[in-house]
């Protein structure tokens, strides 16, 4: 029978999203390098860039895949198996190229989506500042507008995974004076977002922060020096950036799916380590195996859930997505430790860099604590 249309759609969305793999190899390759110098690769970035990947949030009419949440996961857990950092790189791009495709204007759309399908430009996301919370309710950074309609931004971002390395940044700023508003728990009116190119003298990128995991991300700061931007550079309606924010968790595009792909790849880690040894032979060992394959096929089945948009609430699903994923990502990776005992517990073990990636998931926009909140907020409402 022949397939519909949306399964030859699928089937060609498949077919531009598949990692090649040299790629794939290319990336784990990357992983182990990153981790030990801290720093991005700029090779392996370049590969990605022109290996189609990043048109997967780009709808088809402006030159990309045309995917949609489900396939934004499975390309995110995809890279994650092989290296969580440049997995958070690609979904943050993910995430700019399907704001831009939601909230853009015309212009914007047809200026910058088919760079971002085509490799030209890799996009960033510069919302958390120090002393602003989880919540982004606090801004210190800010935008003023001209008399002559250009805006200029100041102030300085911190965790901007990217930092360095993108092309574009998606930066929040605060447009207007702050208004106490207790019924949001995730940015604050009067905030705006702006697209600020890498090139522009006013942004200032800085990898001076060494985290433990995510090694490769280039996350690090963001500065923005008397920063001037065109009023064609807003992205979305003046003082509504929470109305956006809130639609990120609603498209089903969940860092779940990090989580996911690292577990995966800790899982896939031991079950190479007991077969090697012999180990499958005692029940016990298959066993905790497949405690542990389950709870990964758990964690995955919400992501895809939260892809899917079948659930009345999206937006909770997504979140809940990212809350399980990322919990036990990390316990599948201390499980796995113990399995490995002491052929685990040596610095050069990639078991100690997925279980540190893990970990780095729950800190990451919203994080956990914050994703419970929004959670808890929607039983009072």
């Amino acid at each position: 029978m022949p397939g519909t249309v949306s399964d030859v759609r699928m089937r060609d969305i498949r077919t531009r999203t598949e990692i090649t793999p040299a790629l794939r190899a290319r990336l784990r390759e990357s992983a182990e390098q990153t981790a030990l110098s801290g720093a991005p690769d700029h090779e392996v970035l370049a590969e990605l860039r022109a290996s189609g990947l990043l048109a997967t949030a780009v709808p088809a009419e402006y030159g990309g895949a045309g995917g949609d949440a489900r396939e934004i996961n499975r390309v995110v857990e995809e890279i994650a198996t092989v290296n969580p950092s440049v997995s958070i790189i690609a979904f943050q791009h993910f995430a700019v190229s399907a704001r831009i495709a939601e909230w853009g204007t015309e212009e914007q759309k047809r200026e910058l989506l088919p760079r971002l399908a085509d490799g030209t430009y890799l996009a960033a996301s510069a919302w958390s500042e120090t002393g602003a919370g989880a919540a982004k309710q606090k801004l210190a950074s800010t935008g003023t507008r001209r008399p002559d309609g250009t805006w200029v931004l100041n102030g300085a971002k911190s965790f901007t995974t990217g930092a360095s390395v993108a092309d574009i940044y998606l930066v929040l700023v605060q447009t207007e004076e702050p208004e106490a508003d207790t019924t949001r728990v995730y940015g604050s009116v009067g905030q705006t977002f702006f697209l600020v190119m890498g090139e522009n003298p006013g942004l200032v990128p800085d990898l001076s922060l060494d985290l433990v995991g995510m090694r490769g991300s280039a996350t690090g700061f963001v500065s923005l020096v008397d920063c001037v931007v065109g009023a064609t550079d807003m992205l979305g309606p003046e003082g509504r950036a929470p109305e956006i924010i809130a639609g990120v968790r609603e498209s089903g595009a969940t860092l779940g799916a990090v989580a996911v792909g690292t577990a995966r790849a800790a899982l896939d880690l031991v079950v190479d380590h007991v077969e090697r040894r012999g180990l499958l032979e005692k029940a016990t060992v298959r066993h905790r195996l497949v405690g542990l394959a389950t709870r990964l096929e758990s964690a995955r089945a919400i992501v895809e859930r939260a892809g899917a948009r079948t659930s009345e609430a999206p937006g909770l699903t997504t979140l809940h997505s990212k809350l399980h994923a990322s919990t036990e990502a990390e316990e599948i990776c201390l499980e796995v430790a113990r399995m490995l005992s002491s052929a685990g517990y040596v610095t050069g073990s990639r078991l100690n860099r997925l279980l540190a990636d893990a970990r780095a998931v729950a800190l990451m926009g919203p994080t956990n604590d914050l994703a419970r909140e929004l959670v808890a907020v929607s039983w009072q409402n």
